[in-house]
């Protein structure tokens, strides 16, 4: 039961754009039976890479709110992203956020109130001061919501400020440029824009299955589900 599908199911119903790059084909054919909208992303340059790659379908959509989530996160509840499109009421960017036991390799959330002023990466905040490191308590699952027509707005302003970083591609370095969506948080708050969060009621339900070991952890955890 590859893990894409059970995202998909729990996904609330509308039009679905799947962005695709390593092993395509079987991720299209794997998915099929959803009737989904795919969009390649021609290198692997950032999940705001991933983002733009899907801006012409989110173009064409007429939808106000939209969900940006990963293809290895199976255990996000509808429910979850629910709650993080409920927030666009008062808001123009949701986050879903969490509380890890250890919060080493996250992105950490700033918060101010019920605002996300930004999120910062573990390899900036891992020098911070120990005072300043432990202020900071939600992480960042990667898993947004987001006012569309807002959304589309910021990939412009994403798209005209990328990260540029040298890369080992076949033997060679070269320059990429990466984005994130992440830098969408700082820009929206800094232009006085609203983003705000949840938070999951636990880490496993925002875990990424990115190799071996998660794997073995999210059958363990299927497995539970299903004789529950």
């Amino acid at each position: 039961h590859p893990i894409l599908l059970q995202i998909l199911s729990s996904l609330p119903d509308g039009p679905k754009a799947l962005v695709v790059n390593y092993q395509k084909e079987a991720v299209m054919e794997a998915t099929r039976g959803f009737y989904l909208t795919y969009r390649e992303q021609p290198e692997l340059n950032g999940t705001g890479g991933g983002l733009l790659s899907a801006r012409s379908f989110l173009e064409r959509q007429d939808c106000d709110q939209v969900i940006v989530t990963m293809g290895d996160v199976p255990f996000v509840k509808e429910a979850t992203y629910r709650s993080l499109v409920k927030g666009l009421s008062d808001n123009s960017l949701m986050v879903l956020g969490f509380r890890p036991e250890s919060k080493k390799q996250y992105g950490v959330m700033k918060i101010e109130g019920p605002r996300v002023c930004k999120i910062i990466e573990w390899k900036y905040w891992r020098e911070y001061p120990q005072d300043k490191q432990q202020a900071f308590q939600v992480c960042n699952s990667g898993i947004y919501a987001g006012k569309r027509e807002d959304l589309l707005r910021y990939l412009l302003v994403l798209a005209s400020r990328p990260h540029k970083v040298q890369k080992e591609i076949n033997g060679k370095l070269r320059e990429v440029k990466e984005y994130f969506i992440t830098d969408i948080v700082e820009y929206m708050h800094n232009d006085g824009l609203p983003v705000g969060f949840v938070i999951s009621e636990n880490e496993d339900e925002v875990m990424g299955v990115d190799d071996l070991p998660a794997l073995i952890k999210a059958q363990e955890i299927f497995k539970e589900r299903t004789l529950s």
